[in-house]
């Protein structure tokens, strides 16, 4: 259990993002960001997208609230260079599954965290996921289910998918969609949350 020195925000929709706040016990309200997602510029970096998506919206909701400390999230799928987010439709959420099929990927999130009077602290966070061959039948009955599309490379490890992935190095809920040791650490760092007894 935590306790909060000054209101947290979550600039995020996510209902993953939420759920993982309030498993580790942090007070907070969600405020979702008004702010646009823009493309990848031509060859930029995963990780420099998904930290330039969290400050995008991270800063505008520190706007709208300049006394608040403000966490704003991001993230992506990268095979190699190539980023994956959200699916468009059924056809691109199996096209996505059809490349992470039988090879390793990794899962990069933004971060980025406003607070009064400090610089923003912006970093990402990747793990590395590898997935099994999947049959097509298999990943047809997966998107038939709806679950892949609104995620990042149109699954969820915490769900159906969870049976595709044979191997993963690195933060587990940062595949859900927020690495929450490293953000707990710079919440922490800065005064803004203490751990308290149960």
């Amino acid at each position: 259990m935590t306790v909060t020195h000054t209101k947290l925000i979550l600039a995020s929709a996510s209902p993953r993002r939420r759920e993982l706040l309030a498993l580790a016990g942090v007070p907070f309200e969600i405020v979702v960001s008004p702010a646009k997602e823009p493309d990848p510029d031509v060859n930029e970096h995963p990780a420099a997208y998904a930290a330039r998506m969290a400050r995008l919206k991270a800063a505008a909701v520190a706007q709208m609230h300049p006394t608040a400390v403000v966490l704003g999230a991001d993230s992506v799928v990268a095979v190699g260079e190539t980023i994956l987010g959200k699916p468009a439709d059924a056809a691109d959420a199996l096209r996505m599954l059809r490349l992470l099929s039988g090879r390793s990927h990794q899962v990069v999130t933004g971060c980025a965290i406003f607070a009064p009077g400090r610089e923003p602290e912006i970093f990402t966070v990747a793990t590395d996921v590898t997935m099994g061959v999947v049959s097509e039948d298999r990943l047809a009955a997966y998107v038939a289910s709806g679950e892949p599309m609104d995620k990042a490379g149109a699954y969820a490890i915490q769900g159906g998918a969870a049976a595709f992935v044979t191997t993963i190095c690195g933060s587990y809920t940062n595949v859900v969609g927020l690495p929450l040791a490293e953000v707990a650490a710079v919440l922490g760092r800065w005064g803004a949350i203490t751990p308290t007894r149960p």
